[in-house]
């Protein structure tokens, strides 16, 4: 990696009219404030369909996108939406609602798409068909279980009648031509999804800045990939897990923290070539210049926990065919563009999986300082090879993990900057910036100075996390300049853009 920094802002929470941030006018000024601040990566979560707690990492589907991110201006602006209609989903954007933000754009996205088929055919038709063509091994069954979720007034793919649970092919037939309109509905979402997604990053690499995705391990027990996969993932009979995953007790909790999620069933991804993975890589890599592999080590070694379990206390570590899935897809791509989020409890294994194929890992600065001389996040014990923050979007902000250390540990970091009175968040950034470390990344809400108040997700909890959002104005040209200036200070301004 060339050395570079960027900050870390999920779509969601981006400013804007409306109750949750879209790839709209804002998404673009965004842009044009990385630019300006000499920036050249957007960080973003994983971009998918959320369902219940609105976590990006556990999403309805691994290969979709979230409809409620679609910008419905862009609708009106081509035609597909009256102005008329979203007066009341654009008349507040002072915080994120996930709840309001799905129910409105749902019953906007469904008129849009009537509207959009009932004009006369024009070369967006002829796009959309040929969209559907290229996605077509997710997007049928991602399109039909969408559809049946609201049919079943959205119970989980497992609580539905046992010919659709178990896949009946003359069942499947039947619902996809009873449920063939609703069906296009959702073909229709994901058509302007992609469509906008790729007009927004488009224009960031144009404006020279890399999007940085993220890709979870796992995916949702009730998610598509699921349902329409179940022989490759560890479940009974009756399509309920056997084992789900999780971490054994750790800095964020002392029980561990049970995900849920259904493990996978690796000697069947195994016998096919990985060849759901290559899909999925490459269906990030469409949407990404640069893939953030969340829970890497799990591609070592996974939590295994027995389903009826409610915490994460009582599992046990078994070990996965990582090394022969990265060698696969680097027979397709040999320069793997991919990070590996390497937190947590890291083994020699996890290490040397990581360097055999040369991938960075992170550093979070805030981990950095419990007294141990050996400890792997201080600069001084830092490579080249990875990617450093002051925190991740599952740390608090910088000032309020500051104002929570006590006043032995707060003299601990000021003797490392050699300050009194550190100026934070700033002396942290400045201490990622200086870093070795090839990638820099700044959260948002550390640029902007922000308290507790601000942070973005507390692993272990289920509700209550991903609501912070960006206030419009606060990303001043004053805060460019000055954030500009220490990039180039520390020599993180690409090559022609000083």
């Amino acid at each position: 990696m060339q050395r570079a920094s960027g900050i870390l802002l999920h779509p969601t929470a981006l400013p804007g009219p409306g109750p949750i941030g879209d790839f709209g006018p804002e998404a673009f000024a965004f842009v044009d404030f990385l630019a300006a601040a000499g920036q050249s990566v957007w960080q973003i979560l994983p971009l998918g369909p959320t369902g219940y707690g609105h976590s990006p990492y556990n999403a309805l589907s691994a290969f979709a996108g979230n409809p409620a991110l679609i910008d419905l201006r862009q609708l009106i602006d081509c035609g597909d939406l009256d102005s008329s209609r979203t007066g009341r989903l654009y008349a507040t954007g002072e915080a994120t609602d996930f709840d309001q933000g799905h129910r409105f754009k749902q019953r906007l996205l469904q008129d849009a798409a009537q509207n959009f088929w009932s004009r006369q055919r024009s070369s967006r038709h002829d796009e959309f068909v040929a969209f559907c063509a290229a996605k077509a091994d997710w997007l049928e069954d991602f399109s039909l279980y969408m559809a049946l979720k609201e049919t079943f007034a959205e119970q989980a793919w497992h609580q539905w009648p046992q010919g659709l649970r178990r896949r009946d092919p003359e069942e499947l037939t039947g619902w996809r031509a009873r449920l063939a309109d609703e069906c296009r509905v959702h073909a229709y979402q994901q058509f302007v999804f992609e469509g906008q997604w790729q007009t927004l990053k488009n224009y960031a690499n144009r404006h020279g800045v890399q999007i940085f995705g993220d890709l979870p391990i796992f995916v949702a027990y009730d998610s598509a990939e699921v349902w329409a996969n179940q022989h490759l993932f560890r479940l009974d009979a009756e399509g309920r897990p056997l084992v789900v995953a999780g971490v054994p007790p750790d800095y964020f909790s002392r029980t561990g923290q049970r995900w849920g999620n259904p493990l996978y069933c690796w000697s069947a991804h195994q016998q096919d070539g990985f060849s759901w993975w290559l899909r999925r890589f490459a269906q990030k890599l469409q949407r990404c210049d640069l893939i953030r592999v969340d829970h890497f080590r799990g591609f070592q070694a996974c939590w295994v926990i027995p389903a009826t379990e409610s915490t994460a206390i009582n599992g046990h570590w078994e070990e996965t065919p990582g090394d022969q899935l990265f060698a696969t897809l680097q027979q397709k791509w040999p320069t793997l563009p991919i990070v590996a989020e390497d937190l947590g409890l890291i083994t020699a294994e996890v290490t040397a999986l990581r360097d055999r194929f040369n991938l960075p890992g992170m550093c979070v600065l805030q981990f950095a300082f419990d007294g141990s001389p050996d400890n792997p996040y201080l600069p001084e014990n830092q490579i080249q090879n990875s990617v450093i923050y002051t925190g991740t979007h599952d740390n608090d902000t910088t000032l309020g993990w500051w104002r929570s250390l006590s006043p032995k540990d707060r003299r601990r970091v000021s003797a490392y900057l050699d300050e009194d009175t550190p100026d934070m968040p700033w002396a942290l950034m400045r201490l990622a910036l200086s870093s070795v470390a090839d990638l820099c990344i700044l959260p948002c809400q550390d640029i902007l100075e922000c308290d507790s108040a601000a942070r973005f997700n507390m692993p272990g909890r289920a509700t209550g996390n991903w609501q912070w959002r960006l206030h419009e104005g606060l990303l001043t040209q004053s805060l460019a300049e000055r954030l500009r200036v220490l990039t180039e200070t520390y020599q993180r301004v690409p090559d022609g853009k000083t």
